[in-house]
């Protein structure tokens, strides 16, 4: 699965004033992030409101960014929830065709044990007609999938080649690392963790950040990935202030913010989503004239 090695965009989902989907900036955006040398596309994450997009609005942003990407990159497409009969009913009725892997949010809310979420998986994996990637973020879910689980599925289900780490453990990312089967893939899930897991053994990131500077963090992952950790950690500690300033108002809110002062798309929300602060946007736009 080396198509998903390196760095992988959880790319924004772009709305007009109305909160319509603007499919022009999601356009800009997708050229953006292909010229920029990303490695490939994740459609419908969290980064994406998955949560607020209509089922109909998922499928038509999919169907724009397969269009727009015309095969120059894999995709990854953002299918999960807390209701595992649903989402296997997505996988019967979904066309998945320009579609390289599924990526799936551990169930958020109802806080399963440790084998509800492996017999969650399992379930999906079982009919998933494409490789599966998990994805822990406990800040979100409200639960931990903890190493064990992930190592667990990833030895029983042929199709499931990684995990997305997003706890903010480390220790929870090097021990996946340490026990994992050979080509499971460990994907760092936070921006600023990205460097020491890969320094660790990981594969690389699912990014934010990258959204409006693919280029540099896509070269400091390449990086980091050949052992050339020098480079890696001037373009790392080049965005490090950054980092921080577009998640202090959560995300997306904070990258959407960049991505308008970088003029690329604008930074429109759904509710219960909301602006970044002022203050938060002046020291973003102070940030970006360092850096570009």
């Amino acid at each position: 699965m080396s198509k998903f090695k390196g760095t992988g965009v959880a790319i924004v989902t772009p709305f007009n004033d109305d909160r319509s989907v603007d499919y022009i900036g999601l356009e800009r955006l997708i050229e953006h992030l292909i010229k920029g040398g990303v490695d490939y596309l994740v459609v419908n994450g969290t980064t994406g409101e998955s949560v607020t997009l209509s089922r109909q609005e998922k499928l038509d942003v999919l169907a724009f960014a397969i269009k727009v990407n015309k095969g120059r990159l894999p995709i990854v497409f953002g299918i999960g929830g807390n209701n595992t009969q649903d989402i296997l009913d997505c996988f019967h009725t979904y066309d998945f065709t320009g579609v390289d892997a599924i990526l799936s949010v551990s169930p958020f809310y109802n806080k399963p044990s440790q084998e509800g979420i492996y017999q969650h998986y399992k379930a999906i994996a079982t009919i998933c007609p494409l490789p599966l990637i998990l994805y822990n973020v406990p800040a979100r879910t409200g639960s931990h999938m903890e190493a064990e689980t992930v190592l667990r599925l990833a030895k029983d289900c042929k199709n499931v080649i990684g995990v997305k780490e997003a706890s903010g453990v480390i220790f929870n990312s090097m021990k996946i690392i340490k026990n994992k089967p050979e080509g499971f893939l460990v994907i760092s899930g936070d921006d600023i963790l990205n460097l020491p897991i890969i320094a660790s053994g990981g594969d690389g990131i699912i990014s934010v950040i990258a959204n409006a500077f693919p280029a540099d963090y896509s070269n400091m992952v390449k990086a980091a990935l050949t052992g050339d950790f020098k480079k890696a950690q001037q373009l790392h500690y080049k965005y490090f202030d950054m980092v921080h300033y577009m998640f202090v108002d959560g995300n997306p809110p904070g990258i959407k913010a960049t991505l308008k002062i970088l003029g690329i798309c604008g930074d429109t929300l759904r509710l219960p989503l909301v602006k970044v602060t002022t203050t938060t946007y002046t020291a973003l736009e102070n940030l970006i004239k360092k850096i570009v």
